[in-house]
C-alpha cells in the first residue's frame, strides 16, 4: 500500500478532502521522524515502538567477489510491533495454515504463488556491500 492509497482510504472513511487528508498524514509522518531524530524512540500505544539504534561496525563479504568488506557503524531505525498488531499477523498465519491444510486434504500439491509486490529478502552478506548512505537497489 502506498501513501496515496492510505490517504484515499482515510479520506473516504472520514469525509475530508484528499488534499487535507494528505497534509494530515504527511504531518504525522514528519512528527514521527522528528521525534526519532530528537529522542531516538517513539512509542505508539497499540501500534508499536520505533527506535533508533547504533549498528556496530563489522566485517562482511562481497557475495560476488568473495572479498572482505568493512562496513562502518551506522544508525538504523527498528520497529517492534505492538501486541494487537502481532496478534492480527498471527491470525493471518493461522488462516494460511488452515487454508494449506484444506488444500492438502483436497489433494492439491501446488506451491502458493507470492503476491507480485512481495520481495524475496536479500541475504545479509549482500546487504553489507552497500554503502551506509546508499539505498539498496530494487
Amino acid at each position: 500500500m502506498t501513501k496515496k492509497e492510505i490517504v484515499k482510504t482515510i479520506s473516504d472513511e472520514i469525509g475530508l478532502t484528499q488534499l487535507k487528508t494528505k497534509e494530515i498524514v504527511q504531518k504525522t509522518f514528519d512528527a514521527i521522524v522528528e521525534t526519532l531524530v530528537e529522542e531516538k524512540r517513539i512509542e505508539l500505544r497499540n501500534f508499536g515502538v520505533f527506535e533508533v539504534k547504533k549498528r556496530a561496525a563489522r566485517k562482511a563479504r562481497n557475495p560476488r567477489t568473495g572479498d572482505k568488506v568493512y562496513v562502518p557503524e551506522k544508525y538504523v531505525v527498528t520497529f517492534k510491533p505492538g501486541k494487537e498488531m502481532e496478534e492480527r499477523v498471527r491470525e493471518l498465519e493461522r488462516q494460511a495454515a488452515a487454508a494449506a491444510a484444506q488444500h492438502a486434504a483436497a489433494g492439491g500439491n501446488s506451491q502458493p504463488v507470492p503476491h507480485p509486490t512481495e520481495r524475496t529478502p536479500e541475504p545479509l552478506a549482500a546487504q553489507a556491500t552497500y554503502g551506509s548512505n546508499a539505498e539498496s537497489p530494487g
